[in-house]
């Protein structure tokens, strides 16, 4: 004699384990709400003592990347946080901050869209930037951590 399987009991089984992943997925994502506290803590953001090439790389921010990432990098309605973990030189290396300039960015950690490239902002002028952004990162605890997808 066949034992007959009940698969609804599977099913709902799978569905509830499909949505405990989600939300433990979804919880470690930057969204909205993460923008927002960045916002209410500009005022909060560390500024240390730059060095004389940050200090050239926050006025070429300021110039060219502060419309739409904020002040001290602290993002806006236009763009993202740089003062967020999700920033940190392991998970985006100086290089993609060069790409991004170069080249543009495509939307894939917040929902700002697509970035344009930035052609009026040269090679070394992005690596002064990269000093800046790096340094007021680092006074802040956004340090290196190791990449995992």
């Amino acid at each position: 004699m066949k034992k007959e399987i009940n698969w609804s009991k599977y099913l709902v089984i799978g569905f509830f384990a499909v949505g405990i992943i989600a939300m433990t997925l979804n919880s470690f994502l930057p969204g909205k709400d993460d923008i927002k506290d960045l916002e209410l803590t500009d005022s909060g953001i560390a500024l240390p003592s730059f060095s004389k090439e940050a200090m050239v790389g926050k006025q070429l921010f300021d110039m060219n990347c502060a419309a739409c990432h904020g002040r001290n990098a602290s993002g806006t309605e236009q763009g993202p946080p740089l003062m967020h973990r999700i920033y940190n030189p392991g998970h985006h290396s100086d290089r993609a901050f060069y790409l991004a300039v170069q080249n543009g960015a495509k939307q894939h950690h917040w929902p700002f869209g697509d970035m344009p490239a930035q052609p009026q902002v040269s090679s070394e002028q992005v690596s002064r930037i990269i000093r800046y952004i790096r340094e007021l990162q680092e006074a802040n605890g956004i340090m290196y951590q190791q990449h995992q997808m």
